[in-house]
């Protein structure tokens, strides 16, 4: 793999050991959110590990009890245009609902339960509030937050969705977050697609970019693709199990930033940072502040 990348270990020498070295407070007050030295929690479709993922109540866990950097937000879109945070195409998995989302008006996606499926499959922490939440759009999460948050955003199959780049683009305008309005990484978004990246780039080539990855194009990259991503992305968002701390080392080489999903276990994500990574997808934002702490400490 190392030839594959043609690297050396000094491409890397900055990621020795990966371990941030300044006071916890300091670094996540001082640094932007695109400073390669700043280690980024990403609520991972909220705090899903205790509340139902992609509701209200994930997003306020995630954002205001544990402080994330981001609230991550998957966009799906109805069959009337609007958007709403959903991972799945169809409402089966998270509502008592079944079939696509492209095929329901949001009227229809208003009607169902997104949270009693949480408490059935985790009793130990259910709540008789979750029962009967509503799925969010992303103008209510947006109406919610504001400027108070910084918002991790992906297109999940745009190839479904036609126009939902734009549409995206319209509403963070409408919202005044706008590239021209907010903090440099305020916004972010994220895609499997390169093509939804380009589309969101010939729109607004101010927008920062992440080219999400499955791990089989992890173990695949060549040092010409880093490049070509580098071109329209300032990150990329890999399998955290693909990782290694040579193709780690790579990917920071060329000056991208590096937020591998989706990290839970404390061991996993110590060993992430100690690769070199500038942050983590996780349901556990709680844990991952734990983590961080306890490494400065050191």
């Amino acid at each position: 793999m190392l030839k594959q990348f043609g690297l050396t270990m000094a491409a890397g020498a900055i990621l020795s050991t990966g371990f941030p070295t300044e006071d916890v407070g300091a670094q996540s007050k001082g640094k932007s959110l695109l400073d390669p030295n700043r280690i980024i929690n990403v609520a991972h479709r909220g705090a899903s590990g205790y509340a139902p993922e992609h509701t209200m109540p994930a997003y306020e866990m995630g954002h205001k009890k544990f402080k994330a950097d981001y609230i991550e937000i998957d966009l799906q879109m109805t069959k009337d245009g609007q958007l709403i945070a959903m991972h799945d195409e169809t409402v089966d998995r998270t509502t008592d609902g079944t079939g696509a989302v492209k095929d329901k008006t949001l009227e229809e996606i208003k009607k169902l339960d997104a949270g009693s499926w949480f408490n059935e499959v985790n009793p130990s922490l259910a709540r008789k509030e979750y029962a009967g939440l509503k799925v969010p759009t992303l103008e209510e999460i947006f109406s919610t937050y504001g400027k108070h948050a910084n918002y991790y955003i992906e297109t999940k199959s745009p190839e479904v969705y036609p126009g939902m780049e734009e549409k995206l683009l319209n509403t963070l305008k409408a919202y005044d977050l706008s590239s021209d309005r907010v903090k440099p990484g305020q916004v972010l978004i994220q895609s499997f697609s390169e093509a939804s990246l380009q589309k969101v780039k010939d729109m607004d080539p101010n927008v920062p970019l992440i080219q999400l990855m499955e791990a089989n194009e992890v173990k695949a990259l060549t040092d010409d693709r880093l490049t070509a991503i580098r071109q329209y992305a300032v990150g990329v968002g890999p399998s955290f199990k693909a990782l290694t701390r040579e193709n780690v080392s790579a990917i920071r080489a060329h000056d991208l930033l590096l937020h591998p999903y989706t990290v839970n276990e404390k061991a996993d994500m110590v060993r992430m940072i100690d690769y070199g990574v500038t942050g983590v997808f996780t349901n556990y934002a709680d844990r991952f502040n734990d983590v961080v702490k306890g490494l400065y400490k050191k």
